[in-house]
């Protein structure tokens, strides 16, 4: 914790983002508090209102309020982005683990399956998945992380291979150390940084995609 504080005192401009980023999560959880207006309610005499005291963004052509809306959205698009950011992360860190800690026929099922995913252009099939099981945000976050999981496992896949050549990785195979217990020991914690930092900076992306 006190690592944490000394981090937002001495880098100010990340302090500052950090605070603008949680006041618009909050803000869009509390869509149904600070919302004026139900965001599906028509008012077809209001249509296409301009920004004004009674509706602060204005309307659209069915007369909802736009401000509403807007609040509403932010909500959906940020518990939907957030989770499918988890998903693809879980999914391809984990294939990535497995793929370069193990090697051999594992490393090549794995790496042969995500150059398939690769070959196809993305969006074309996770709209192609999303149409298949139908219409949600679920499905489109299932079809997202299907076409997405293979950079994380190709990104965590190299960090393994550099990792597990290290001497206290050695170290611990030599005494006796179960696969399971080097891989959350002695793994885990070293690539996990940079596959976070990597799904931080990919949310807005996937935001993107994710409306797409």
């Amino acid at each position: 914790m006190e690592t944490i504080i000394n981090g937002f005192k001495t880098n100010r401009a990340f302090a500052v983002t950090s605070v603008l980023v949680l006041v618009l999560i909050a803000i869009a959880f509390a869509a149904p508090v600070l919302a004026p207006y139900d965001p599906t309610h028509a008012t077809m005499q209001d249509a296409f209102m301009a920004p004004g005291g009674s509706h602060l963004f204005g309307t659209d052509k069915l007369g909802r309020d736009c401000f509403s809306r807007v609040l509403y959205g932010a909500r959906a698009s940020l518990s939907g982005v957030l989770f499918l950011v988890a998903s693809v992360f879980i999914v391809g860190t984990s294939m990535g683990v497995i793929s370069g800690y193990f090697g051999g026929k594992v490393d090549m099922v794995i790496m042969r399956i995500s150059d398939m995913m690769i070959s196809f252009p993305g969006m074309i099939l996770a709209i192609a998945v999303a149409g298949i099981m139908g219409g949600s945000l679920v499905n489109a976050v299932i079809a997202l992380t299907i076409v997405s999981w293979t950079k994380y496992a190709r990104l965590s896949r190299s960090l393994v291979l550099q990792i597990k050549r290290r001497d206290y990785v050695e170290a611990a195979i030599v005494n006796g150390g179960t696969s399971p217990h080097i891989l959350w020991v002695h793994i885990l914690p070293n690539i996990l940084p940079m596959m976070v930092i990597t799904a931080a900076a990919d949310i807005g992306a996937l935001m993107m995609e994710l409306a797409g």
